[in-house]
């Protein structure tokens, strides 16, 4: 089985969390658009000043999304 990575966007400021909201809108039109078989995506509201938006890729599509969508970081994908 591939190894699962989470890769994340983070948004600072009074309108991260909306942001965040937005941008994972974002995240599942590019899966779509690309026919990718993914289907891990989120945001997380850490606290008024930041939040983050997320999608789950495995090792095979990491590179690819990750040269397109520019994320902040990675990390490994736990459930």
């Amino acid at each position: 089985m591939s190894r699962q990575i989470k890769l994340i966007w983070d948004f600072r400021g009074p309108a991260s969390a909306k942001t965040a909201e937005h941008h994972e809108i974002h995240l599942k039109e590019y899966i779509i658009s690309k026919e990718l078989p993914l289907n891990i995506t989120g945001f997380k509201i850490i606290d008024e000043m930041y939040a983050m938006a997320f999608m789950v890729v495995t090792d095979e599509h990491m590179i690819a999304v990750r040269d397109a969508l520019k994320p902040h970081r990675g990390e490994i994908f736990e459930k």
